[in-house]
């Protein structure tokens, strides 16, 4: 059910849900602050309670509603990546509801780089909490179509297509060391140019700080075959003739009979196009079969929602 942002604004306030587009994907939000509302959340999607959810705001007022403090390095991240795909990990306010952040210590925040969903935000006047706007372990949504195609009956405001196409990067400024705890659209390297300090967290915590990872995400209908390179690609692709092959355009000429589902020409058409091509449904296809990207740059995001969307990887 396509709505205004006016009327979305009110069921927020009213401890409702509604469905709004980012710059990354469409998510599913509800008032911060209301633990009842947080958990029609969680119902809706399916998801786990200690999967926490990214808090949206507006300006710096609406954040110091949720954090208890913003340190040196947040501030040098939020003044070049905000309003951005960039979510901070830090310190919670005791009013924020245990099930935003599964229990922790710390929420995680960021202000999109939308302007529906900043409208939205502001209109309504309160924090947002919302994962993506998918049933729990499927590919997250980049357009309308797909959240209603999960959700036919929820609220959503139409923004057409997201820009980036690959959730938020989520770092964790809670430690002695920044850490990236779920790659995404804003890269390794970019964040080094402002906090040099910045590393990749290893392996899956028992008690996860943000999304992404503990719980499989991003499955595909079809079984997802990821291949480590072009050769391991072309050989695959010739042995499973109804395998749907997601490839970028230099690899098109290694398909000779399979089903092709374009990833573009580059790393960042990948990224935007990747949940697109998770959802598709290939008539005579009866699986996917994808190979990863060089380990750079975005190509990174797009590697790590491959690996947890996969059913097997070959090495």
């Amino acid at each position: 059910m396509r709505i205004t942002i006016g009327k979305a604004a009110g069921i927020l306030r009213k401890g409702g849900i509604v469905a709004f587009p980012t710059e990354t994907v469409y998510g599913l939000g509800a008032n911060a602050l209301d633990a009842a509302a947080v958990r029609k959340v969680f119902i809706a999607k399916g998801r786990p309670a200690d999967n926490p959810l990214i808090v949206h705001v507006s300006d710096q007022a609406m954040l110091r509603l949720v954090v208890r403090e913003v340190p040196l390095a947040a501030r040098r991240l939020m003044r070049r990546f905000w309003p951005g795909p960039l979510t901070i990990v830090l310190p919670k306010r005791p009013g924020v509801p245990r099930a935003v952040t599964a229990g922790l210590g710390t929420v995680a925040v960021r202000m999109p780089d939308h302007p529906v969903a900043l409208d939205l935000i502001r209109s309504a006047g309160v924090p947002v909490a919302a994962p993506s706007a998918n049933r729990s372990g499927r590919p997250s949504p980049t357009m309308a179509k797909h959240v209603l195609a999960d959700f036919p009956r929820l609220p959503i405001i139409d923004g057409g297509a997201c820009m980036h196409g690959v959730e938020s990067t989520v770092i964790d400024l809670c430690g002695k060391v920044p850490r990236i705890l779920r790659q995404g659209a804003v890269t390794l390297e970019q964040l080094r140019r402002v906090v040099s300090t910045v590393e990749l967290a290893r392996g899956t915590p028992k008690r996860p700080a943000s999304p992404g990872m503990k719980h499989r995400h991003y499955a595909p209908k079809l079984a997802l075959t990821v291949v480590r390179s072009r050769a391991a690609l072309e050989r695959y692709a010739k042995t499973h003739p109804r395998a749907a092959v997601l490839c970028v355009e230099n690899d098109l000429q290694l398909i000779a009979r399979n089903t092709t589902i374009s990833l573009g020409r580059t790393s960042n058409d990948a990224a935007r196009l990747l949940y697109v091509a998770l959802r598709a449904q290939p008539k005579k296809s009866t699986e996917l079969v994808a190979r990863l990207l060089p380990e750079r740059g975005i190509g990174r995001a797009v590697n790590d929602r491959l690996r947890r969307a996969a059913t097997k990887i070959l090495h």
